[in-house]
């Protein structure tokens, strides 16, 4: 029997985050860090020669997994495994390999690096979504149909202007992810505690040496903010910031999804199906909405994570403790790869939703006589009829239609009611236009296209180079 594999890896995840979360990018970034960290303190002065530097360069890439994990239970210590074998194949650049620097130097800078390349990820692929709901709102923003308050029918509003509500929530998400971007920091190297107080040796007591060697490695990194002071590592409220955010961007998902399998309950709208999709095992008519339930498992998973890096952040002790670790090497790559995944599965539903405008229209048939109570009362008032005196014979008509519906299983029959009624002042050819629905979608189409036009498109203008109509990786279980 196999052993147990991630779902995550075996079924959700893109390909770029697999990797970019892997343990070649993730040890092969430690041995950039010890690279860059020789190459310019030799040019600050250090004892390194260019053929150190030409060695550490030469063998960025060759691990040997077999001796890193000789070395690993032999010291029982990550950093030093992958020091020593290092060093077994940079023989000549072994003397300095970690010269001045500590576990937090390679562990942190590296997390941050992947934290940073992770966003850039999820950057492309909600810009994607929002593009495809974008194109799904222009379509639709003018076709009544119902809304709900408490999942009952209340007025009426597009289709649109509800997809439009699904796009506001992810430019909030947005918004967010560009603060995290812009404003992330590199930890540098900073020492033990985050004195810096080996350096300090190295370099003879010269900060501004040391204030040089931080900024041009955070820069070699692509970093233009270092974080001005740390302990041994940085603040663990940092992951839980970045948590929150995907916890947000979860949040924004589970919503949409509950959202489309409420509507395709109503069979009016309906996430892609396809020709031989099985949809029960038991049951061969059903056609249950996978994708999207798929993605409200995976948000509720998001979700909870965000309050496990929480808690990381709460229960530090002093400069550094270690009970952060395991947690870390958890919860943060698995709430990228999940977060990955949501993304991946709303981009394929609107490659291919379904909409059904004739349910859509019938539902509104059965309600819409029910919503124009109003109207009517402005408008037998307006041919001299006494207000209480109408709103009291359309509440009984209103009360015996409900009945007729809900205890015989009658259609709504409010209309006849009210046009047979004739102490109710209103003729058939004013009724007809009454019940337009678009009468009755307020400025729904309006506040679509301007929200649209001033707030959409200007995002997707400023990010047009990551819009791409074949989403990566989408040949993964979605």
């Amino acid at each position: 029997m196999k052993e147990y594999k991630n779902p995550l890896i075996e079924r959700y995840s893109s390909k770029e985050m697999l990797y970019n979360f892997s343990p070649k990018k993730k040890f092969t970034t430690w041995r950039k860090l010890w690279f860059y960290l020789a190459e310019i303190q030799k040019e600050l002065g250090l004892n390194i020669s260019e053929e150190q530097i030409h060695d550490l360069k030469y063998h960025l890439y060759d691990i040997d997994w077999n001796r890193v994990s000789f070395y690993e239970k032999k010291f029982r210590h990550d950093v030093m495994a992958h020091l020593y074998a290092f060093g077994d194949k940079a023989t000549i650049a072994k003397p300095i390999i970690h010269l001045g620097a500590t576990s937090a130097f390679l562990g942190d800078n590296t997390d941050i690096i992947l934290i940073r390349d992770g966003l850039k990820i999820l950057l492309k692929k909600l810009i994607n979504v929002i593009f495809r709901i974008r194109n799904f709102t222009l379509e639709y923003h003018n076709i009544p149909t119902l809304a709900f308050t408490h999942y009952q029918p209340a007025q009426l509003t597009t289709v649109g202007k509800r997809s439009a509500l699904w796009i506001h929530s992810l430019l909030l998400d947005l918004e967010e992810l560009e603060f995290r971007l812009k404003n992330i920091h590199f930890r540098g190297v900073k020492g033990t505690v985050g004195s810096a107080a080996s350096f300090k040796e190295l370099f003879n007591g010269d900060l501004q040496k040391i204030k040089y060697l931080e900024k041009k490695l955070s820069n070699k990194f692509g970093f233009k903010n270092v974080f001005p002071i740390t302990g041994q590592t940085y603040d663990r409220k940092v992951d839980s910031q970045i948590l929150n955010l995907l916890s947000n961007i979860s949040q924004s998902s589970h919503k949409f999804s509950n959202d489309l399998r409420l509507l395709q309950n109503l069979k009016e709208m309906e996430e892609p199906f396809e020709e031989e999709q099985i949809g029960s095992s038991a049951m061969a008519y059903k056609r249950n909405p996978i994708r999207s339930e798929r993605m409200a498992s995976l948000a509720k998973y998001v979700i909870s994570l965000s309050n496990s890096s929480a808690m990381v952040a709460a229960t530090q002790w002093l400069e550094r403790t270690l009970d952060d670790s395991a947690n870390r090497r958890l919860v943060i790559g698995q709430s990228f790869l999940s977060t990955d995944a949501i993304l991946m599965i709303w981009n394929n539903i609107f490659e291919n939703i379904v909409i059904y405008p004739k349910i859509i229209e019938n539902h509104i048939k059965e309600e819409l006589p029910f919503l124009i109570t109003e109207y009517l009362i402005v408008e037998c008032v307006k041919n001299g009829a006494d207000r209480q005196e109408i709103h009291e014979r359309i509440r009984i008509h209103s009360m015996k239609t409900n009945s007729k519906i809900k205890l015989e299983g009658k259609k709504n029959d409010f209309i006849q009611r009210i046009l047979q009624d004739k102490k109710i002042p209103i003729n058939e050819k004013k009724m007809s236009k009454i019940l337009n629905p678009k009468k009755f979608i307020g400025f729904s189409s309006d506040q679509t296209l301007e929200f649209i036009d001033t707030k959409v498109n200007p995002i997707l203008n400023k990010f047009h180079h990551l819009i791409d109509s074949d989403i990566s990786n989408m040949d993964r279980q979605v």
